[in-house]
């Protein structure tokens, strides 16, 4: 279950920006995000418009994550009947206490570093990074409004491909060598003896 519980609190970040989400796990690899959660205690919580509109989005989920969170879900509705939290033991959004003393003991029995919950979200976007993804994609994902927030906070994840860039250039054009130039200028007089006049 650790494996289970580090995945959803990757997906807990990487959706809402360190809020709780509330969805239903179905059988659908696309995920609306419209809601996020204020949560102040256990009595005292309300679903609130997101920050931003770009907060608003779908996000495509892989199907390894959906087995999870379907594995997952098997287990929750044992104990809690009919609930589409994700995160919940007991009907209504975990306290966000409870994550980051879970993620601590959980990793030092699995003999990794701890790492803060806000962290999964980075740890996500260089991920992808990683992978090679587009930086829009990667922005969209993580609901930042403008392609600035993403490159600010990522860019220097992006590896150096100028080199790269270089390489590909090589032989993009070609063209024969003229052995007569047909200038008919001489007015630099550097160049001068270079040229030739035209016939």
């Amino acid at each position: 279950m650790l494996q289970m519980f580090v995945l959803a609190l990757s997906l807990y970040n990487t959706w809402n920006r360190g809020v709780f989400l509330l969805c239903k796990i179905t059988n659908l690899l696309i995920y609306s995000i419209t809601k996020t959660l204020y949560y102040k205690t256990m009595d005292e919580y309300k679903f609130v418009e997101p920050k931003t509109q770009a907060s608003i989005r779908t996000i495509y989920i892989d199907t390894d994550t959906i087995k999870e969170l379907k594995a997952w879900q098997e287990v929750q509705q044992k104990v809690l009947k009919g609930c589409d939290l994700v995160l919940s033991y007991n009907g209504i959004p975990t306290s966000k206490h409870t994550l980051p003393r879970a993620l601590e003991k959980l990793a030092g029995l699995a003999g990794v570093h701890r790492i803060k919950i806000h962290a999964l979200r980075h740890s996500h976007a260089s991920l992808l990074i990683s992978m090679g993804e587009n930086p829009l994609l990667i922005k969209e994902r993580l609901g930042h409004e403008k392609i600035q927030t993403t490159s600010g906070t990522y860019g220097h994840l992006y590896p150096n491909t100028n080199v790269e860039v270089a390489k590909k250039l090589t032989g993009v054009l070609t063209y024969t060598p003229a052995t007569t130039s047909v200038a008919d200028y001489t007015s630099n007089q550097h160049t001068a003896i270079y040229h030739r006049t035209v016939e």
